[in-house]
């Protein structure tokens, strides 16, 4: 029940799932896997050799989750180090010329928009979305829920549930799609309470979001203090310092 166009290259020990459909001109290489009902579209290349210096032909996978939507021109490298891989989740939409370096770990539900870039080493969390020709730096985090505006470059951490619409700025708390998903209003209005402490004001944000983490009630909030307190190798992008008035008329 698998559907091959003309044209396309299968490569070395691929495994392909059920019910999935390669468009003319795919090119799928190496230890690549395929989950069940994915869409792959002319010209994308799959588990191809990363772009970096220090690989030297080791054995590295790429792992594509079900029902997975790839989009023209999209490039997945498979990972670096020995026995490492590059993982795209579940139900993500990876748009025209999207690129996934080697050893990026891409989460469920995840949107990225044509053009959009992702370094090696780079965590994307489920339901993040970004935009067109957003780049981001390797090692960079980027949260769960979070919208990264078009364009924008990120060389820093972005929190989850935020907006960055910046290169390395937090606009604001991602109100619309959180309420798409089914997210609360007391939800959110913590988020926007976290953000205004942390992302706008915090001198020392690791010191400040363990201080706050006994006084917050939500899911959501727990997550966001989580996320800081993890660490980070590249720095969490921060908010404007100014307040923004227009968001505080606006309500949750």
């Amino acid at each position: 029940d698998v559907e091959i166009g003309p044209y396309v290259v299968i490569d070395g020990p691929v495994r392909i799932g059920n019910r999935v459909t390669l468009m003319p001109h795919v090119h799928i290489r190496g230890h690549t896997e395929i989950g069940d009902d994915c869409v792959i579209h002319p010209f994308a290349a799959i588990g191809g050799a990363p772009q970096d210096y220090s690989f030297t032909g080791e054995r590295s996978f790429c792992r594509i989750g079900p029902r997975t939507v790839i989009r023209e021109g999209a490039t997945i490298h498979r990972g670096t180090a020995p026995e490492s891989s590059t993982q795209v989740g579940a139900d993500c939409l990876l748009m025209a010329y999207a690129h996934v370096a080697h050893n990026c770990s891409v989460g469920d539900h995840v949107t990225m928009i044509n053009s959009a870039g992702l370094a090696g080493h780079v965590h994307v969390g489920d339901y993040a979305v970004l935009g067109g020709r957003v780049l981001v730096h390797q090692f960079v985090r980027i949260g769960e829920h979070t919208l990264i505006g078009g364009a924008a470059g990120l060389a820093q951490d972005a929190v989850p549930f935020m907006m960055y619409v910046k290169r390395n700025q937090c606009f604001g708390v991602n109100r619309d799609g959180l309420r798409k998903r089914g997210f609360r209003d007391e939800e959110i209005v913590e988020l926007k309470m976290l953000h205004r402490q942390l992302l706008r004001r915090a001198a020392d944000i690791r010191r400040e979001a363990a201080e706050l983490a006994g006084k917050v009630r939500t899911q959501p909030g727990r997550r966001l203090i989580d996320f800081i307190l993890a660490g980070s190798k590249r720095g969490i992008c921060m908010g404007r310092r100014h307040e923004d008035r227009t968001e505080e008329m606006q309500g949750p």
